[in-house]
């Protein structure tokens, strides 16, 4: 049995994106043994139902509110790469100032794929949350090659029911991931008296995105405008008390 210092070191390279077939050469191991460890993160792949967890492919239930909340993250911030075998790895950044989300980040995915371990990696002022499975194209579908604002981004109409269902929890996801709660001020007149007031803001680059985000905010009854072609700006007060009501400060 190879000691526990290894099958970390395998890991950490996988992690930073070095192939099963490089790694097994740099530690001296069979390519078999590496995918086991870092494809399968240790799990046989006998395990029973361990190949019928997708709620899209197989009769499994989907866990709404949580798939909300990472459908949100995922499009805010959330990317997929496909290794091979089709082995999926859903990747989403989160910053080491807001370990909160992190965790609830880690949540969504243990919960919306139970049978998928969930890791992180130290990136440059941030951690990179992933997890490994051949079925998360199956849940999010617009993945596909280059930037999402390079491509459309329509939702499925399953996706749509599941927003209908949950607005406040996608939008929750939205703004942890690429938006922002923030104190503003004013003077109503030039040397007035000067006054604060809060405020959400949203930005991305994919009109679809930006779109999928006011869709949502009618959802929840929330007025919001365009101040900028990639910003979704809301500020009045009522629709700031009814986004905190379902997002609030990032922790």
């Amino acid at each position: 049995m190879h000691p526990q210092i290894t099958v970390d070191a395998a890991r950490k390279l996988y992690d930073e994106g070095e192939g099963p077939s490089a790694i097994a050469r740099r530690l001296g191991l069979p390519v078999s043994t590496v995918r086991h460890w870092c494809v399968d993160r240790g799990r046989p792949p006998t395990t029973p139902g361990r190949r019928e967890r997708c709620p899209r492919c197989h009769q499994v239930p989907l866990d709404q509110w949580e798939y909300a909340y990472l459908l949100g993250s995922y499009l805010g911030d959330g990317h997929i790469t496909v290794g091979r075998r089709d082995v999926a790895a859903l990747s989403m950044y989160c910053g080491d100032a807001y370990p909160g989300i992190r965790a609830e980040v880690e949540q969504a995915m243990s919960a919306v794929m139970p049978t998928s371990s969930v890791s992180s990696v130290q990136r440059r002022g941030c951690r990179e949350v992933k997890s490994y499975s051949t079925h998360w194209t199956c849940l999010f579908p617009q993945h596909g090659a280059g930037m999402k604002h390079e491509r459309p981004i329509v939702l499925e109409p399953w996706q749509d029911e599941v927003l209908t269902s949950f607005p406040g929890r996608v939008l929750r996801g939205l703004i942890h991931s690429d938006g922002c709660r923030v104190l503003n001020w004013a003077r109503k007149q030039p040397g007035g008296k000067r006054y604060e007031y809060p405020r959400y803001l949203f930005s991305n680059e994919s009109q679809d995105i930006l779109d999928i985000c006011a869709r949502t905010l009618d959802e929840i009854g929330v007025a919001h405008r365009r101040p900028r072609a990639n910003l979704i700006s809301v500020a009045r007060r009522e629709g700031v008390a009814r986004m905190d009501e379902f997002v609030g400060s990032k922790t």
